[in-house]
């Protein structure tokens, strides 16, 4: 008889803790979701680019359309937003950059597919010297180079930071007020 409620007592706490960290696992589960993402609409993380979004120059074989991408659950202090766009396999691993928008209003979650940026936004300098998106044209031959896309959210008014940033200067910039980031990595050769 007392191995009998020795036994159903021991099955009950493993009933209990088996509960408890169900429990646990499901918060657990629900902060995960809560975190600030980027993804995009057409692109899962190590997809390879489609060839429109390459650069229409140089014989890339594109027709430089920029990313589409969507941002979610930004932390409420967010005032603004910004993008980057960076291939560290460029220039022989010095790294080559082909997005930099910032700016871009706290009520902006999404980027559209070449579309224009959003309203407010600010430009900042790519690999040519110019702002606005530059597609990818990697050399001919070259293994597929990894585009790191990274989105921002900050704690900065959408209008505090000056024109005409390169990606070094927007972060050493953004340093401070930088609420979350995230990233995907995209691939392309030619």
């Amino acid at each position: 008889m007392k191995s009998d409620q020795s036994s159903t007592c021991r099955a009950k706490r493993l009933l209990h803790v088996a509960a408890i960290c169900a429990g646990c696992f499901l918060a657990t589960g629900a902060i995960a979701d809560e975190r600030f993402t980027l993804t995009s609409p057409e692109l899962t993380d190590n997809a390879t680019l489609d060839s429109r979004h390459a650069a229409s120059a140089q014989d890339c074989g594109g027709k430089n359309v920029s990313l589409p991408l969507v941002w979610n659950n930004a932390p409420p202090d967010t005032k603004s937003f910004a993008v980057t766009l960076f291939d560290p396999d460029g220039a022989r691993g010095l790294g080559v950059v082909h997005w930099v928008l910032y700016g871009i209003p706290a009520a902006t979650t999404a980027l559209g597919d070449g579309g224009p940026p959003p309203a407010g936004s600010i430009g900042g300098i790519n690999r040519t010297g110019k702002d606005g998106y530059y597609g990818p044209c990697p050399p001919h031959g070259d293994a597929p180079h990894h585009y790191v896309v990274q989105a921002y959210a900050l704690d900065l008014a959408a209008d505090a930071l000056p024109a005409a940033l390169n990606r070094d200067a927007l972060i050493a910039a953004m340093k401070g007020h930088v609420l979350a980031s995230s990233s995907m990595v995209v691939r392309y050769a030619r």
